[in-house]
This record gives C-alpha cells, sequence and structure tokens, in this order.
C-alpha cells in the first residue's frame, strides 16, 4: 500500500483525471478502430493492432504530454488493463492484459526518459509512440500470434510506423490543448484543492 501511495502521490488529482480518460477513450478508440482494420490486415498476416495501434497508443503519449508526468503513460496502460480484465470487452487478453497494456505505456516512459523529453516536439512524440505500439505488437505477437519471421517483421515494422504516426498526432492534438491553455483556461486543481 505503501509503495502505490509513493507511485500516485506525484500525480495530482487533476493528472489522475487525465489518465483515467486518456485510459478509456484509448479503449473506445480500440474496439472500434482494431475489427476494421482487420479486414485489411488479415490477408497480409499482419494483426489489427499493429497498423490500428498508432490510433490508440496515442492516447498514452498524451497522457504525459498534459500531465508533464514521468509513468503517466504506464499507469494509463495500467488502467487500461485492470478495465479489460475486469470488463472482457473486445481487447482483453485475460490475465497477459497486465503485460500487453502495461508495458506499452512502460516503453513510451523508457523512451522520454532516454531522450529527456516530455512530449515537447515531434521527435519525442514519434519515438514515443513507435516504442509503445511496438512494444504492445511484440507481446501481444509472443503471447498468441507467433507469427513466422516475415510476417513478423512486417508486423514490427507497420506497428512502429503506426505508433510513430499515432505520437505526431498526439504532437499537434497537444499543441491545441497548450495555445487554449495559454488564452485563459483554468489551471488544475492540486491534490490540496488549490489553484496552482
Amino acid at each position: 500500500m505503501g509503495f502505490t501511495h509513493k507511485i500516485l502521490a506525484k500525480f495530482s488529482l487533476f493528472d489522475l483525471v487525465i489518465i483515467a480518460m486518456m485510459a478509456s477513450l484509448g479503449i473506445a478508440v480500440k474496439t472500434v478502430i482494431v475489427p476494421l482494420t482487420h479486414i485489411i490486415t488479415g490477408v497480409l498476416f499482419i494483426p489489427g493492432g499493429a497498423a490500428a495501434g498508432g490510433l490508440y497508443m496515442m492516447w498514452l503519449v498524451l497522457a504525459v504530454g498534459i500531465t508533464g508526468k514521468p509513468g503517466a503513460a504506464t499507469l494509463t496502460g495500467f488502467v487500461q488493463a485492470l478495465v479489460v480484465m475486469s470488463t472482457g470487452i473486445t481487447g482483453s487478453h485475460g490475465a497477459l492484459s497486465l503485460l500487453t497494456y502495461t508495458v506499452p505505456g512502460i516503453m513510451a516512459d523508457l523512451g522520454l526518459l532516454i531522450i529527456g523529453h516530455r512530449v515537447c516536439c515531434v521527435g519525442c512524440a514519434f519515438l514515443a509512440g513507435l516504442m509503445a505500439n511496438a512494444a504492445g505488437t511484440a507481446l501481444v505477437n509472443l503471447a498468441y500470434f507467433r507469427l513466422p519471421l516475415i510476417p513478423l517483421v512486417l508486423s514490427l515494422s507497420t506497428a512502429a510506423l503506426s505508433g510513430g504516426l499515432g505520437g505526431i498526432i498526439a504532437h499537434k492534438i497537444l499543441k491545441q490543448y497548450r495555445k487554449f491553455r495559454q488564452v485563459g483556461d483554468p489551471v488544475p486543481l492540486t491534490d490540496s484543492g488549490n489553484t496552482q
């Protein structure tokens, strides 16, 4: 309990609300996009999530960008894992969901930590999305698909490109968000209930 409290203590109430929203939006988008993508990618033996992953991994990138906190992508992925495990909605991998959803967040956070960025530029947003989706695709393949080498390489390449493009979309959304904040949006509340 103390360890969990230490992790959550660095996030304000606003941060936790944003993380919950990003997790929910990611799951909602995934349940719609992946089945549609399967129509195209199925004949190429590429998992639908590899091609469409950028559109739901971008929410992990957005979580870091909006909160500005390291670990936000990991926590977002973990919340997604808990939701899909408890509800059994499309995209659940059973107990393995703890890995297949949380590890992409860890990889996004790790990529940003290594280069010392917080979704501040197109390059770091691209990298975070790329690492998240490539990691997710690799884990799902290891757990379920066991693709032969050539389809696996094609799948990971598609996942990297899709994830990177999702990161770029996240960066564009963040630019608009930051513009709105500059023109007078209220500053989020801290845990103590006082404005910053």
